[in-house]
């Protein structure tokens, strides 16, 4: 038996008045995903709990059978290893944004305009330079990974993940100066030693020929490093010690390749799948079918439509789902109905008016032999909630399914 898990990125939304009071996944043209619902059972998640907006690597935690309120130890550490960066356990790890900002310190784009990856790394790579020789009190790796996206990692004794973000969260607000939250001498050493960092980084970026460049093509310069979400390894059980599979991920995204990494997964390289809008989602398909002969547990994870809620893209966010919808099919299609699982969810909402990540449930379809059937036939926000699954928590899916495969041992006597 085989059990595959698709995941599309922040794919749940609230009803749209540019849709006629639908969501995208109601107005989005999906026959597979339709007849997963209709041969499989249906269910609604609330990730952690009712009401509780999750990050996308807490939610995955939780789809992954942790509790993640327990384990959960910041964002940093997971994205820094879905890198590829060495993580000991006593290392800091903070999530950063290249950014724009103005001479007042205001931040004007959260983002750089989705810079480049390209560009990204050259001025990572200015960045790495300029720390060789400078005393910072810690050992300092900095390295961009997607687009906007960077990790800085910090090694040393007295280091605590206990600070603040000097990322506003949103425009128009001054970067904040990075705080120790708590009275510890690590937490104040910390901070210390990043909001120094963040200085420098800026005297490096605001005069590089890259930046010069974007501005004299009217594109925001990437002036500025947001430090954010500071983090440890956490402690987790991998899935293979668990439950005894062998279990592989199919991601762009360094966040959600760590944290599957963590959980004991193997990550599979798949060329055309950048994380983005012009991810290849077939390749993708085609790869997990592909490995399937070698794995029991494969989860195969769809970016694109968060990136189209938080850009208020709501043709775009029918267009990934749509995608995401032949991809569903093509593992359907393409592997024995007699031995094969395929759950599809989302790991939050993020909804296209908000740009927000929200605490909605999200529609969860399971569908393959043995399984209890019911009565709905389109897999969307409203129609799943009639579902025999019923409203269950995130953590509780990775058992649902293990337990289909008979992966799951007797409680008791």
């Amino acid at each position: 038996m085989k059990a595959f898990l698709i995941i599309g990125d922040g794919m749940a939304d609230r009803p749209l008045k540019e849709l006629n009071g639908k969501t995208p996944l109601e107005a989005a043209e999906k026959p597979f995903l339709n007849t997963l619902a209709k041969n499989g059972i249906c269910g609604m998640i609330d990730p952690i709990s009712p009401g509780f907006p999750p990050g996308s690597d807490v939610a995955t935690l939780a789809l992954l059978g942790y509790d993640a309120l327990k384990v959960y130890t910041g964002r940093g550490a997971l994205e820094a290893v879905g890198s590829g960066i060495e993580i000991l356990p006593s290392d800091v790890a903070f999530r950063c944004n290249f950014a724009t900002v103005d001479e007042n310190m205001v931040v004007i784009d959260r983002r750089a305009g989705r810079i480049a990856t390209s560009d990204a790394a050259k001025l990572a790579e200015a960045i790495q330079k300029a720390l060789y020789g400078e005393e910072f009190g810690a050992d300092v790796l900095f390295q961009n990974t997607v687009e906007h996206r960077a990790i800085l990692r910090l090694r040393g004794p007295n280091l605590s993940t206990m600070v603040s973000n000097s990322d506003p969260a949103h425009v128009g607000r001054r970067v904040e100066k990075i705080k120790p939250l708590d009275n510890t001498v690590q937490a104040a050493r910390t901070a210390e030693i990043a909001n120094r960092l963040m200085e420098f980084f800026h005297k490096i970026l605001k005069n590089h020929e890259v930046n010069r460049e974007r501005e004299k093509k009217g594109l925001p310069p990437a002036n500025i490093i947001l430090f954010r979400s500071a983090g440890k390894l956490p402690d987790i059980t991998p899935l293979p010690l668990k439950y005894g599979v062998r279990a592989a991920v199919i991601c762009a995204l360094p966040l959600i390749r760590g944290v599957c990494k963590l959980a004991g997964m193997k990550p599979i390289p798949v060329e055309g799948a950048t994380g983005s809008y012009t991810t290849d989602v077939m390749a993708k398909a085609k790869a997990a079918v592909k490995i399937s002969e070698s794995y029991d547990f494969i989860l195969v994870h769809i970016k694109a439509t968060d990136l189209a809620s938080h850009d208020g893209k709501i043709d775009k966010k029918i267009e990934i789902i749509e995608k995401i919808d032949s991809l569903a099919g093509y593992i359907f299609e393409n592997t024995s109905r007699d031995e094969t699982y395929i759950a599809v969810t989302a790991d939050h909402t993020t909804s296209t008016v908000t740009r927000e990540h929200e605490g909605d449930p999200v529609p969860l379809v399971l569908c393959g032999p043995y399984v209890r059937t019911d009565d709905v036939t389109q897999f969307d926000e409203r129609a799943c909630a009639k579902g025999g699954l019923g409203r269950i928590r995130g953590k509780d899916l990775m058992p649902t399914i293990m337990n289909l495969l008979g992966k799951v041992k007797k409680y008791g006597a």
